[in-house]
């Protein structure tokens, strides 16, 4: 569970998604900030930013800090906020677009959320509506150390008695296709996907499976089982930073539950 939760609020239901979600995360002992981002340009902005966090506050009926922040894009705000406050997750909503219960963040918020010097949650849309404790922790595993730091995660997100349950999707790198289907590229599959299957029944207390497909697409799916899906960000330089590879920015876009994006492991 988390220690130092940052939320970003906005006074739309998309941050009581968030908020309900991070309560979910958070540890009972930790500290909660809700944190609005607002341009500051005019003299009453800072006025209205505070009435709505204290609003913010007293719906939820929780003890958490407030923060108003001034900064011409919403995530590059709370990026800097949750760097500032050594938090170890972000939350936010998602946006209003796209099939209800999908994940959706806007290009701006993406765009400085990649590089967050913690983890992001990206709740749901509607799930301030159904704030059931969760009861089922999905993970992408393939081995890697970014996975592995996934389920190390989820491990102790269910601890309070969830399940947790493991996907690997196994595809062929689109050079391996060479724009036409090549002799013994069934007998390949069959064999990477034997190999992941393999790998998964060697995880202890974990309901795993490995599935033939597009990262993005059979995770996305995997999303109707589960009420949260951990993943991991692709590693890339020395230090602990959340960088989107290509799997995690389409579940961004296309996850069917609350999303837990991990930086690479330090």
């Amino acid at each position: 569970m988390f220690k130092n939760v940052i939320v970003g609020v906005d006074g739309r239901a998309n941050g009581r998604d968030a908020i309900a979600l991070a309560r979910s995360l958070r540890d009972p002992d930790g500290k909660l900030t809700f944190a609005h981002v607002h341009h500051g340009e005019l003299a009453d902005e800072r006025e209205e930013s505070h009435k709505l966090l204290e609003q913010a506050r007293q719906e939820a009926d929780v003890d958490a800090q407030l923060l108003s922040v001034v900064s011409e894009n919403p995530g590059r705000g709370l990026h800097e906020q949750a760097e500032e406050e050594d938090a170890d997750l972000l939350v936010v909503g998602t946006c209003s677009r796209g099939a209800f219960g999908r994940v959706m963040l806007g290009d701006d918020t993406r765009a400085a959320l990649n590089g967050a010097p913690c983890a992001v949650a990206v709740a749901s849309l509607g799930y301030a509506e159904h704030p059931a404790p969760i009861g089922r922790v999905g993970v992408a595993y393939n081995g890697s150390p970014e996975s592995i730091a996934a389920l190390v995660l989820a491990r102790e997100l269910a601890a309070t008695g969830a399940t947790v349950s493991a996907l690997e999707a196994v595809s062929l790198p689109p050079a391996a296709y060479g724009g036409m289907v090549a002799p013994g590229i069934g007998e390949t599959i069959e064999a990477m996907t034997q190999e992941a299957t393999a790998r998964m029944k060697e995880l202890p207390d974990i309901d795993g499976r490995a599935v033939y497909g597009l990262a993005g697409e059979e995770l996305a799916a995997f999303g109707d089982e589960v009420d949260i899906l951990v993943v991991g960000s692709r590693g890339y330089g020395p230090i602990r930073r959340l960088v989107l590879g290509s799997t995690s920015d389409y579940l961004q876009r296309h996850a069917r539950c609350s999303l837990l994006v991990l930086p690479r492991p330090a």
